[in-house]
């Protein structure tokens, strides 16, 4: 997995790859609450080199979410592959976060 972060100054830009499980979620999650305690108000999230996401991996969205709804921010999810976007339709998370179909889409919210 490998994680890239690119800040703006109207929201920061992360861009996974590989894969999200148990095996590295920790890994995710660290990144991810570092842009949060940098108080920024919006993260767009690409996923469009995410390829596999596990339970683990889910439970760290939701704490991103969950973080970021508190401080009145936004969680934006961009480029969900096909096989990514099906379990968010089924799991029903498709209806708690903010989906866009590419970053341009998600950057203007």
């Amino acid at each position: 997995m490998n994680v890239q972060i690119t800040p703006s100054a109207d929201y920061t830009l992360v861009a996974v790859e590989g894969r999200i499980d148990t095996t590295n979620a920790s890994e995710f999650e660290k990144p991810m609450m570092e842009v949060i305690e940098r108080g920024v108000s919006i993260i767009i999230l690409d996923c469009s080199g995410l390829n596999y996401i596990s339970s683990s991996g889910l439970r760290v969205f939701l704490v991103v979410q969950k973080k970021m709804m508190a401080t009145k921010g936004q969680f934006r999810l961009s480029n969900l592959q096909p096989g990514i976007k099906e379990i968010f339709d089924i799991s029903g998370f498709s209806s708690i976060f903010s989906v866009f179909t590419d970053t341009q889409a998600a950057i203007k919210g």
